[in-house]
């Protein structure tokens, strides 16, 4: 077990520095306990069987303010997935009582900010917090290629790309445009989804999948709580990334700024075809079910009982974040 506090009270001043102390091909689970404060730091984790363990999820921060807008020393942009406070990619890791957080500010100022790029295999977050405005949540892999451009830049760029499996319990997560987005097959069970107000017409769109074709399950929402200090009818369920984006909401409170028709077709008529967006039992003031778009599927019983945690996430190692 190592202790980090940023007072001198423990193994390590810098969470980076107690990563940095485990062996760069750790196969035993490494415990690092998190003082409360508040760390600045850009974190890298490529090892497996991390846990980063906080006291207190709302003062035991790791903060940093990068952005797709700032200028690298080669005077390129940063771009989007170089702006990361936590990149996480080793397997098997976990997080408990922390709050992730990108403090850059406004998207429409400094564009994407991410506060973890998690494309690690079974990695766990409960009670946490992901802090953010643009682009909060990366939860990996990279789709195959960018839309525009050849590359997306960030630690991943080249790099092969892999299924991987996220379970977030517990969790807070705030943002704004597309601030869920990504390829991973990710379970978020009893979370709180907060939209930031922007004072717009459409003040955000919560996730952007981008679901491999293969994959039978993209992102699936159970028993969460969707909210949101913004005007009524202006936030977006979410829009597709790629056109096999799945997203699933299961039993969730939707709040007023939910907007009627639920998803946006991100302007790809085609992709209305490919996705597969659904949802079940939803209540609230924005549980408008009805009048959602006619490409969002609602399940019924029998349908919705498929998206046990177990059936989305045990893979072929049964892999049970409940038992964590």
């Amino acid at each position: 077990m190592i202790t980090v506090s940023k007072y001198g009270n423990g193994d390590f001043r810098t969470i980076q520095n107690a990563i940095d102390s485990i062996p760069e091909k750790n196969k035993q689970r490494v415990i690092i306990n998190i003082k409360p404060g508040s760390y600045k730091e850009k974190i890298n984790i490529t090892k497996s069987f991390i846990s980063l363990i906080g006291e207190d999820v709302k003062n035991t921060i790791i903060t940093f303010n990068d952005s797709a807008n700032v200028l690298l020393p080669s005077g390129e942009k940063m771009r989007t997935f170089n702006s990361y406070t936590v990149f996480i990619d080793g397997d098997d890791f976990i997080a408990e009582n922390i709050s992730f957080e990108n403090s850059a500010g406004d998207g429409s100022i400094v564009g994407q900010a991410v506060a973890a790029y998690v494309d690690g295999d079974r990695a766990s977050f409960k009670n946490c917090e992901f802090l953010g405005c643009q682009d909060t949540l990366f939860t990996g892999p990279l789709p195959p290629k960018p839309i525009e451009g050849n590359t997306f830049g960030g630690p991943k760029e080249g790099k092969p790309r892999r299924n991987v499996r996220q379970y977030y319990e517990n969790c807070y997560i705030r943002g704004d445009i597309d601030f869920i987005f990504g390829s991973a097959t990710a379970v978020f069970n009893k979370c709180e989804i907060f939209s930031n107000n922007r004072n717009m017409k459409v003040n955000g769109f919560i996730t952007a999948a981008s679901t491999p074709r293969e994959n039978k399950f993209g992102y699936v929402f159970i028993e969460c709580k969707f909210e949101s200090n913004s005007a009524p009818s202006t936030v977006y369920l979410g829009r597709p990334w790629r056109d096999y984006a799945k997203t699933a909401f299961l039993n969730c409170y939707m709040g007023e700024h939910i907007i009627q028709e639920g998803i946006h077709n991100w302007n790809k008529k085609d992709a209305e075809k490919l996705v597969d967006y659904v949802e079940y039992n939803s209540y609230g003031p924005g549980a408008l079910m009805d009048k959602r778009v006619s490409w969002l599927r609602i399940l019924n019983k029998e349908e919705a009982e498929e998206y046990s945690i177990s059936n989305i996430l045990s893979g072929n190692d049964n892999w049970n974040p409940h038992k964590i």
